[in-house]
């Protein structure tokens, strides 16, 4: 039933993602970047939630992510709000990132050793950051907004889901203090959207 559920959710994301037209987006592109929603939230909700090697693979790659596409949109944005989202994306998820290695160094793994914390992107965080490259300079601000807002509810997800871990007490406590920015930075990019 769970599977029947989510190949629905994506079906119906996917076709909502070939019939909005709104930012001209790259129609495979749009359909990627629909497609990796689902995916994200799921990830975050069930691995990332529920195991400290989970948490911080999805944190880590959140974080990089988040840094690549802000230093994107600062490169293409001329929106004076999107650049200023994307600033303040940045500084956040850097420094989220250097607490989250912090963090990770003080939690054990299986076999007792440290968590290592990925220094490179998952195949689809890295198709979302060639959907932002490939968009058109009409379509960019909305590809980078769509791509924030979902990001951000994937993010806001897993550090819920984590923040009451009884296990790993260092990323809980890693989890609950980011929380905070990552709400803010959903605010902004749901607000940026809704005023498209």
């Amino acid at each position: 039933m769970t599977r029947l559920l989510l190949a629905a959710s994506t079906s119906a994301l996917l076709l909502a993602a070939c019939g909005d037209n709104r930012a001209d987006q790259d129609p495979v592109n749009a359909v990627q970047d629909a497609a990796s929603v689902p995916v994200g939230q799921m990830s975050a909700a069930t691995l990332g939630a529920n195991s400290a090697e989970g948490y911080v693979e999805n944190a880590a790659m959140g974080d990089l992510y988040e840094i690549r596409a802000a230093e994107i949109a600062l490169e293409r944005s001329r929106n004076a709000e999107v650049r200023q989202l994307a600033e303040m994306i940045r500084t956040d998820h850097t420094a989220a990132s250097e607490r989250l290695r912090a963090a990770a160094g003080q939690t054990q793994g299986p076999g007792g050793t440290t968590l290592e914390v990925p220094a490179e992107l998952d195949e689809r965080r890295q198709g979302m950051l060639d959907n932002l490259r490939d968009a058109s300079a009409e379509a960019f601000d909305g590809v980078w907004i769509d791509q924030q807002v979902a990001a951000h509810r994937e993010a806001v997800t897993l550090h819920e889901g984590f923040a009451d871990n009884r296990d790993a007490t260092a990323l809980a406590q890693h989890a609950t203090a980011v929380l905070p920015r990552i709400r803010a930075h959903l605010e902004r990019a749901e607000a940026l959207d809704t005023a498209r």
